[in-house]
């Protein structure tokens, strides 16, 4: 049996990105002949401080243990036929790792899901982002044997540098989400944004719509934040609620309409849609800021919308607000479309495919 060595931040389970572009094709990869073995830097008591201000020194600490979990990998690097890098082996700007990985017999393998090229540091990590060094991306990419990309975006910046680029969308398995009809208690209109700490800024460029259609609707319409258990926003009734994995299909299950609004730039041009494509394979009509790959997942008016300015955002969510009819159709369109072109079931195999291509060579 071959075996691959993935080099993750954090552990499975714990990064959406992560367990929506590999972590669930494991079982498949060893029905088929390869063995997964995963080394994550991030555990979960550095969970509690490493999004948060502060704690200097136990993120030095944590520095200095990624160091030595990833010389452990160096060692053992040879037991491996594909070494797979998301995103980056240390959380700073160093390439060390991975210009020793690149020597040893194993394959090498980048995979990166947003334009990890330019800064995008959280707000509680600022006064650290002299450590990163999105430079590094270029280097990286130049460095494997394979990349792989969630879209055409990435792609484009990727093929600078290498011509073995792949793109792979994220994707979700819809044998799991499945919506659960009974969680709605009442009649009340749910829209809901599910995130992270770090992606909780662009949440806030839906405030102002927000608020709008909260003054026309009053009570009848609820707004729900998961992912940020600290986030408070008194004037639309918020409090965040934390991302928990076991309850997440029955939380998102409550939402009757799903937002992800976007800010247009280069950044934000570099993301797979994760957002959506959970609404949507959950049946829930989402509205998407027309950015990047959105446009390619959504057909307006089909299996969801696409809003830009505030009015828009306003009529359609109205739209949809006023009409359980539309939502029920849309829901239906959405599911269709995640199953056809952005399920586990639709993209498995290829990452199969394009492993047994790299081992051939």
């Amino acid at each position: 049996m071959r075996k691959i060595l993935f080099i993750t931040s954090h552990r499975n389970n714990r990064s959406p990105g992560q367990r929506f572009r590999f972590e669930q094709y494991y079982q498949f990869l060893e029905q088929n002949g390869y063995k997964c073995d995963v080394s994550f830097i991030v555990g979960p008591a550095d969970d509690v401080f490493l999004y948060r201000k502060g704690n200097y020194l136990k993120k030095l600490k944590l520095l200095i243990k990624s160091v030595w979990i990833r010389l452990r990998d160096l060692r053992r690097a040879n037991d491996y036929d594909i070494i797979f890098i998301y995103r980056e082996a240390l959380l700073i700007g160093s390439i060390f790792f991975e210009k020793r990985f690149r020597k040893k017999k194993a394959k090498l393998v980048f995979d990166f899901d947003d334009s990890v090229w330019l800064y995008d540091t959280s707000e509680a990590n600022k006064r650290f982002e002299w450590l990163k060094d999105p430079g590094k991306t270029a280097k990286l990419v130049a460095l494997c044997d394979m990349v792989f990309v969630g879209n055409q975006y990435l792609a484009d910046y990727a093929l600078q540098f290498n011509s073995e680029v792949k793109i792979v969308p994220t994707t979700i398995d819809t044998e799991e989400y499945k919506r659960e009809a009974s969680v709605k208690k009442d009649d009340k209109i749910v829209i809901g944004w599910t995130g992270s700490i770090t992606t909780i800024k662009h949440f806030e460029y839906a405030a102002p719509i927000l608020r709008r259609l909260k003054e026309k609707y009053g009570d009848k319409l609820v707004i729900k934040v998961i992912g940020d258990r600290n986030y408070v926003h008194k004037g639309l009734g918020i409090q965040g609620m934390p991302w928990n994995k076991e309850n997440e299909i029955r939380e998102l299950s409550t939402f009757d309409i799903g937002i992800m609004p976007l800010p247009n730039d280069q950044w934000s041009k570099g993301k797979c849609g994760l957002k959506g494509l959970q609404y949507m394979a959950l049946e829930i009509p989402a509205v998407m800021s027309p950015v990047g790959v959105n446009c390619d997942i959504i057909q307006d008016g089909v299996n969801g919308f696409v809003a830009d300015k505030e009015d828009e955002w306003v009529e359609k969510l109205t739209k949809l607000i006023e009409n359980k009819e539309l939502r029920e159709k849309m829901g239906k369109e959405a599911r269709k479309t995640v199953i056809e072109k952005y399920s586990k079931e639709a993209q498995k195999g290829n990452y199969l495919k394009y492993f047994n291509e790299l081992l051939a060579k």
